[in-house]
């Protein structure tokens, strides 16, 4: 297999928009997305849009009930913004300046670096987005930073547009995380991201890679049970489905960072580093 992700169209990878130079937008990231731990370790976000249903996860001691709001429990594509407003704090915090739960930006600048397009439907999109997290509501006794919450909280605490347009599109965005996700920033308990990240395209793979991000850590290689994938990944697929699933995601190639290699007789994947990837640092990455 290839050692490069192909750039090219895919069932699995979005094609890059972000490669389109635009001189109105501020390239903070570099290249550098930062996840929180503990989000990348449980399955907070659906994986089906429209997803009505209370989930319970249950593993290690951590139990995580999912509740969701009127429209819906939020999905692992609208974890889009926490992971851009994580990105900022840490950039923000990497450069010496005060962070707060408090993040401030422009719906273009969101839509952007997040490789979404930028038309009038993508803001609308995006406004719905803000409504999932809003309601989605958590009840768990995850730990970050030491502390451990025994108590209920929204995916995000509040938002209100702060400018909008001539056509009522939301320019300028204010959201307020949740106090436990910034524990976790602010201890700089995150994971540096491939850029490819946002191209992935299946709620699936997305979910995936963030397990073997999460799981690979500083290590080369990390290899894990199909059982145990399909159920840290959240799935609500049947085993065989979710099985054939992984056969195709390990068969593309596709996964940013990562190889798949699928062991039948054992029943086991074993996601390996990339050779021209060096294994990615944490924080500060």
């Amino acid at each position: 297999m290839g050692k490069n992700i192909p750039k090219t169209t895919s069932p699995h990878l979005a094609p890059d928009r972000r490669k389109q130079p635009d001189f109105f937008i501020a390239d903070i990231f570099d290249a550098s997305i930062k996840d929180d731990m503990a989000s990348m370790e449980h399955p907070l976000f659906a994986l089906r849009a429209g997803d009505k249903r209370v989930r319970v996860y249950e593993r290690t001691g951590v139990t995580v009930t999912i509740k969701p709001g009127y429209d819906g429990c939020a999905t692992i594509h609208d974890k889009d913004l926490w992971i851009y407003c994580i990105s900022q704090l840490v950039e923000a915090k990497n450069r010496g300046r005060e962070i707060s739960p408090t993040v401030h930006f422009t719906m273009y600048d969101f839509l952007r670096t997040t490789n979404r397009r930028t038309d009038g439907d993508s803001y609308e999109r995006a406004a719905s987005m803000l409504g999932r997290l809003k309601g989605t509501v958590i009840e768990t006794d995850i730990r970050t930073a030491g502390q451990r919450d025994r108590r209920g909280f929204g995916l995000i605490d509040s938002w209100r547009v702060i400018e909008r347009d001539s056509d009522e599109r939301m320019i300028a965005v204010e959201v307020d995380l949740p106090h436990w996700l910034f524990r976790s920033v602010s201890a700089m308990q995150v994971l540096t991201l491939s850029p490819d990240y946002f191209r992935l395209r299946k709620p699936l793979d997305r979910r995936v890679y963030e397990l073997a991000r999460k799981h690979c850590g500083h290590q080369p290689t990390w290899k894990v049970g199909i059982s145990t994938l399909h159920e840290k990944s959240g799935s609500t697929d049947k085993r065989f489905k979710f099985r054939a699933a992984m056969k195709l995601l390990a068969e593309a190639d596709a996964l940013p960072d990562y190889r798949m290699i699928f062991d039948t007789e054992a029943d086991t994947l074993t996601f390996r580093q990339r050779e021209n990837k060096a294994v990615r640092k944490g924080a500060t990455a």
